[in-house]
């Protein structure tokens, strides 16, 4: 063989094996400061810097946390850019609507097949008006005048021990602030239950995960009020595997490693 059919011939394996590897996946995980909720609640940022260090764990991610608070010129841009996106931030369903450039960087994510992961305010608003377009991209939206929250201390049920999701997790007892008697895409059983807990002595769903018409998922959890609460495996792991869901990637049969190392807390924010 001649010294260039041989180069030629290195080339092309080099180029087959780059090909062979897998695409980074980048996730957007995307907070807001203090929306006037006590200190210890609704701290979307330092929440979203302890799921930011176990995500970035993960093989096969690129991460990046971002401050969402208005006006959010960039969003359009960085949703463009990105395979899924995690909110934690306050009326999210209002929110999405704010900008129609936002609106639509939304859909396009969705329409490309991109995983929405939404936690706690940001499954929801105050307002009806906000509802249909949240469901169209959640699955799963917490509004309107008759939307209900409580915070009580109850068990978490596995409702869909089948998902991938739960792998790790069994049932656990928390205290928390919940919002339930959620509102769901049609038709009804379209979208699965991932947790549930007896609220007003009903079985209430309060976290779960829809595989969209668009061949894309969205998940959906209505807790995690309190910011102590991130100190849970059971919350780290449900949040991470949720997103490695909506990404359709690998999860381990018995969960990810979520254990909290030295500095993954963030600094100012003392654990229970």
């Amino acid at each position: 063989m001649s010294r260039s059919a041989f180069a030629t011939l290195v080339l092309l394996i080099v180029s087959v094996a780059h090909s062979a590897e897998p695409a980074v996946k980048r996730v957007l995980l995307v907070g807001q400061g203090p929306d006037g909720h006590p200190p210890g609640t609704h701290a979307f940022m330092p929440g979203l810097e302890v799921l930011l260090r176990c995500l970035e764990r993960q093989p096969g991610l690129a991460v990046r946390l971002v401050n969402g608070d208005e006006p959010w010129s960039d969003g359009p841009e960085l949703l463009a850019q990105c395979d899924a996106v995690v909110f934690y931030l306050s009326q999210g369903a209002q929110w999405f609507r704010a900008a129609p450039a936002r609106l639509a960087a939304l859909r396009e994510l969705a329409e490309r097949k991109g995983g929405l992961v939404a936690i706690h305010w940001a499954v929801g608003a105050k307002d009806a008006e906000h509802i249909d377009d949240c469901l169209r991209l959640l699955g799963g939206c917490h509004g309107g005048p008759d939307r209900k929250y409580t915070k009580t201390t109850t068990e978490l049920r596995m409702a869909e021990a089948a998902l991938p999701i739960t792998r790790g997790i069994r049932d656990f007892t928390v205290y928390d602030e919940f919002y339930y008697q959620l509102k769901f895409v049609s038709p009804s059983g379209s979208v699965q239950p991932v947790l549930q807990a007896t609220l007003d002595g009903n079985a209430e769903t309060v976290c779960w995960a829809w595989s969209r018409p668009d061949g894309g998922r969205s998940f959906g959890f209505s807790g995690a009020h309190f910011h102590g609460n991130w100190q849970l495996r059971e919350y780290r792991r449900l949040i991470v595997q949720a997103v490695l869901w909506s990404l359709d990637a690998p999860i381990p049969s018995d969960g990810v490693d979520v254990e909290l190392r030295p500095g993954d807390w963030e600094s100012g924010w003392t654990q229970p």
